[in-house]
């Protein structure tokens, strides 16, 4: 491995643009930051001095909008027509606009147009109030998918429907005494809700009849919901964005913000939520004249982002797949599930010999690989009965009786066909979603038309494409069907299975594909190269706030692959150690170990909470919905006991160190990839140093900037040994030559074993080593050479040493730093 050691140097300052040279309107870099009542507004525009001197261009906004009281990320919007106050209001974002001008930068803002809150109180809501008072006859009713028809409506306008309100904690004969009338409000607890006018005066049980809304026991939202959530959220009831004045209504503040000059450009929030996600971005590309935009869309697979979107690109979890995969070993990945299917059967020995084969991963019977047969599970529960999807699946099924009943053709597909062959599409489907329209039937190889022996499932099939003609129902089957299938495969796969499966919980991220583990550079290089010609504005990220855990902490755990025999012998040892927990299953050991590994150093409270949320995500034991307590205590217990256990933490802590060499190469090479192959890089607040954080809650904290800019100050004074320092320098350095102009065209170049280099045009050079431990018992670099391109001298921009072009010694190239960042003078 290399030293730590480097000569001092200067830290470049920022550079502003100057009033003749208006910033681009495409971002050399993004830095993200997380609003919220403990990091405001004020807060932002106190650190622009430091984001500006650290290299970004613009600055990455969480959402706006007003949300719910104390909302730690915004995405539970209440008021579109406001600036959220809690965050400090609009003057405090124009006060922010202006400083980052002063300091050439700009602002990017996250966008919701899904969903919107169903506050408690719901008075915080008043679109939604207004659709609660008044029903269908609101002006508001048109703003919310709601399915009138799903439910009967008020004694006397049975025919008109109601909405659901799932928010009683027992059936209501057993609360009503707990609902009290006050005027024209209705309340329950916290909860407000209005009176429909001329109520107010009745007996209780008539007064409830008469409301356009139906209060129910929370537990029936599963089944008889009719308004459509954001995935599986009660409380947050989906907004109809592809109506022309609903988005107008939705959007007016920031579009006028964006003409105003103070917001430059948009992250848009779950776009396989809306009703045509391509008429949506056409509409904001319209309003914006073509602002830079990106879209929070998952690629699943080698799956490509819409070519008729008007967009920059995704917000980046497609690069963050190849930038782990070709830092991860494939072979020593598969070594190590072997002996994560072991340890669940309670083998004698995670680690053993035999249980350590080379060969592919399987699961029992025809499954390909357990961690798929944990996503078609999960999916399947989704959409089964009593799954948390079926509201979704039920409204489908009365869709289809009503095309069914409209054309004869369609019709005598009974309810519990429809339903079963719902399930199977939806449960099989490749990615999130179909991009059919109606009116543009489409073809699409994830539902098969022409080859489904069952005639109810070819009929599904060919609605959710359009190929059946058009007609209300046709049109809303079509559409209804894509937003169900996103929240399968979001719930399914990443919400469920992702927690089911843990071999090596780093490749569970959004997006990711842990059956495939690993990318060979060939396959990272053609990847660049499609990014760079099809998407070159494209975001690319590492962390961000819905990561189950943080780009260096997947850099650790990325170690592990290397070493599965020893990690596989630890984990059985630790698990010995540690004291006994009758009912606790050992999928749960497994991944208390990976998680006090990950986020090290971690509190018991930490470790806890991270451990609770993926135990309830998995369903398997314990939920959100049906909490196991004996379990949870058993698992909360075993947990923090190993806090409890000096010989235990010892062994941990020893562990940790032995990984740090071959974590600080990854981290390393991880950002310096992020910062240099082709797009946009998306910096997470706080991860220009080491990160070691998971799953939300604990990845969205409040970050000490003003520190940041601290340690900024001499980031590249030489401290051997000193990460935080090492990783705050390389991001710095690599901010500032983006900055400094296009780093020009991806080239591969040919590069040893445990070596990934490529060109940047001309005049840059990036070398970062992979598979670290890998090289270390291979004996290093030995004699192995990297080609630098003629014309040089070239100097690493990180240790300012010098070398000539040609053939140099990659062991000469990286004494210092395991990575090189290599420009010919006068870049």
């Amino acid at each position: 491995m290399t030293s730590a050691a480097e000569p001092a140097q200067p830290r470049p300052a920022a550079t502003p643009p100057t009033a003749a040279t208006p910033p681009t309107a495409v971002p050399s870099a993004s830095y993200r930051l997380q609003l919220q009542p403990g990091f405001t507004l004020h807060d932002a525009t106190a650190a622009v001095p430091y984001l500006a001197a650290l290299g970004v261009s613009h600055l990455h906004l969480s959402p706006l909008l007003e949300a719910t009281p104390g909302s730690t990320h915004g995405y539970d919007t209440v008021d579109h027509t406001r600036i959220s106050e809690q965050l400090g209001g609009e003057s405090a974002l124009r006060a922010l606009a202006a400083e980052a001008h002063r300091h050439g930068l700009r602002l990017l803002a996250d966008v919701v147009p899904n969903h919107m809150a169903v506050p408690v109180p719901e008075r915080l809501n008043e679109p939604l109030r207004q659709v609660l008072r008044d029903g269908p006859d609101s002006p508001y009713a048109r703003w919310f998918d709601i399915d009138w028809t799903a439910q009967p409506g008020p004694a006397d306008a049975p025919e008109r429907g109601r909405v659901l309100l799932p928010l009683l904690g027992d059936r209501i004969g057993t609360v009503l005494d707990q609902l009290v009338v006050d005027g024209e409000v209705l309340r329950y607890h916290r909860h407000e809700l209005p009176l429909r006018p001329g109520t107010e005066r009745l007996p209780l049980p008539e007064l409830l009849a008469r409301q356009w809304y139906r209060l129910a026991w929370w537990r029936l939202a599963r089944t008889e919901l009719n308004y459509r959530r954001f995935f599986t959220v009660n409380e947050l009831i989906a907004v109809r964005a592809e109506d022309p004045e609903v988005f107008a209504a939705t959007h007016a503040v920031l579009l006028r913000l964006h003409a105003d000059g103070v917001l430059d450009g948009f992250r848009i929030d779950h776009p396989d939520g809306l009703a045509d996600p391509r008429g949506y971005l056409r509409r904001l590309a319209d309003a914006t004249g073509g602002a830079y935009v990106v879209v929070e869309k998952i690629l699943t697979g080698e799956e490509r982002l819409p070519a008729d979107w008007p967009v920059a690109g995704t917000t980046g979890y497609d690069a963050l797949r190849r930038i782990d995969g070709v830092l991860t070993d494939p072979a020593g990945a598969r070594r190590l599930a072997e002996a994560y299917e072991a340890f669940l059967h309670g083998g004698a020995g995670p680690g053993g010999e035999a249980a350590l084969d080379e060969g592919p991963v399987h699961g029992p019977g025809p499954d390909p690989h357990p961690a798929v047969a944990a996503a078609l599970r999960g999916r399947a529960e989704m959409t089964g009965p009593g799954g948390e999807l079926t509201a979704e699946v039920e409204r489908l099924v009365r869709i289809a009786l009503r095309i069914g009943a409209a054309e004869p053709a369609h019709a005598d597909h009974a309810p519990w066909q429809l339903r079963a062959a719902l399930r199977r599409l939806l449960t099989h489907y490749p990615v999130y979603r179909p991009y059919a329209r109606p009116g543009e039937p489409a073809d699409d190889p994830g539902l098969p038309v022409d080859d489904a022996a069952d005639p109810t499932e070819r009929l599904v099939a060919a609605l959710a494409l359009g190929r059946l003609g058009r007609s209300a129902d046709k049109d809303e089957f079509c559409v209804r069907f894509a937003q169900t299938a996103a929240a399968v495969a979001a719930k399914g796969v990443e919400d469920t299975a992702f927690y089911r499966w843990n071999a090596l919980p780093g490749l569970n991220e959004v997006g990711g594909d842990p059956a495939r583990p690993g990318l060979s550079p060939a396959a990272f290089h053609d990847w660049c190269r499609y990014l760079e010609r099809s998407w070159p504005h494209s975001m690319t990220a590492l962390s961000t706030h819905d990561t189950k855990r943080s780009a260096d902490a997947r850099a650790r755990l990325a170690v592990l692959a290397e070493q599965p025999q020893a990690w596989a012998a630890d984990v059985a040892a630790w698990s010995a150690a540690g004291p006994a927990a009758p009912g606790l299953d050992r999928d749960a050991d497994w991944l208390l170990w990976h998680t006090l590994v990950a986020a090290w150093p971690i509190t018991p409270d930490r470790l806890v909470a991270a451990l609770l949320k993926a135990v309830r995500e998995a369903k398997l034991h314990t939920s959100w919905t049906s909490p196991d307590t004996g379990y949870e205590q058993a698992l909360e217990q075993r947990a923090r006991a190993v806090h409890g256990n000096a010989a235990l933490l010892t062994r941990i802590e020893g562990r940790v160190r032995a990984l740090a060499p071959y974590a600080r190469a990854n981290t390393l090479a991880a950002a310096l990839l992020h910062l240099t192959v082709p797009g946009v890089p998306d910096l997470f607040q706080g991860s220009e140093e080491p990160l070691y954080t998971l799953v939300d809650p604990d990845n969205r904290g409040v970050v000490d900037l003003g520190a940041l800019a601290v340690r900024l100050t001499d980031a590249a004074t030489p401290r051997p040994g000193d990460l935080a320092r090492e990783k705050l320098h390389l991001t710095a350095t690599a901010l500032h030559l983006r900055r400094s102009g296009p780093l020009g065209a991806y080239r591969p170049l040919a590069a040893p074993d445990h070596l990934l280099a490529f060109a940047r045009g001309e005049d840059v050079v990036t070398a970062v080593t992979r598979l670290p431990y890998g090289l270390e018992r291979a004996g290093g670099w030995r004699d192995a050479v990297l080609e630098l391109p003629p014309g040089g001298p070239w100097t690493d921009q990180l240790s300012l040493r010098d070398f000539p072009a040609g053939p140099v010694p990659v062991a000469e190239l990286l004494a210092t730093y395991p990575v090189a960042l290599l420009t010919r003078r006068g870049r």
